[in-house]
């Protein structure tokens, strides 16, 4: 199989995981090309990264929308236009609503900070040092309309260091960009 899954990566922060995945797709470790960038963080520095490798960005502010749907319809307009197989989340801080859950069903995947159904929602790695747990780790799962609920399609464990949330931090970003390429691969050979 020769032909790359055209993906759509979304993004709110920094863009640590856009730029693990960008620089996998051009090294041939991920069978994939991002087409677009979506954020709806216009400001967020996931955008610089962007904007470095050239790749298409769409930055919309949700309240610029009349509504949450509107919102996605202007996102999949974009979606078709670059012709977006795949919705990569990749730290997209808002719950993907029925617009898009409808045009990607089981295209949609996200990665989480935790071993999901554990600490879903935001502050995963802080939620699991506040409870004192000694393991937490990453999951690679597809998006549903609920919070951090969809089908798991990949876990792994990492050690809380020392109770200390930015080490821990340090840990579960290494272990996120080798498990979602890996997990993503897998998809798109299928």
């Amino acid at each position: 199989m020769n032909r790359k899954a055209k993906i759509a990566v979304f993004a709110s922060g920094s863009g640590s995981n856009f730029e693990a995945i960008e620089e996998a797709c051009r090294n041939g470790d991920l069978h994939a090309e991002i087409v677009i960038v979506v954020t709806d963080q216009p400001a967020a520095f996931v955008v610089e990264r962007a904007r470095q490798v050239d790749a298409r960005i769409v930055a919309f502010q949700p309240k610029a929308f009349q509504s949450k749907n509107a919102y996605e319809e202007a996102i999949l307009r974009e979606l078709n236009d670059v012709g977006a197989e795949w919705l990569v989340l990749a730290g997209y801080m808002r719950l993907i609503g029925p617009v898009l859950l409808t045009a990607y069903q089981s295209h949609i995947i996200n990665i989480h900070p935790s071993l999901l159904p554990a600490f879903p929602g935001k502050d995963a790695i802080g939620q699991a040092i506040a409870h004192g747990v000694k393991v937490t780790g990453v999951t690679v799962h597809l998006v549903d309309a609920g919070m951090d609920t969809g089908l798991i399609l990949a876990q792994q464990a990492v050690d809380v260091v020392d109770g200390d949330a930015e080490k821990t931090a340090e840990v579960i970003h290494a272990v996120e960009h080798e498990l979602y390429k890996d997990t993503l691969n897998v998809l798109f050979r299928r």
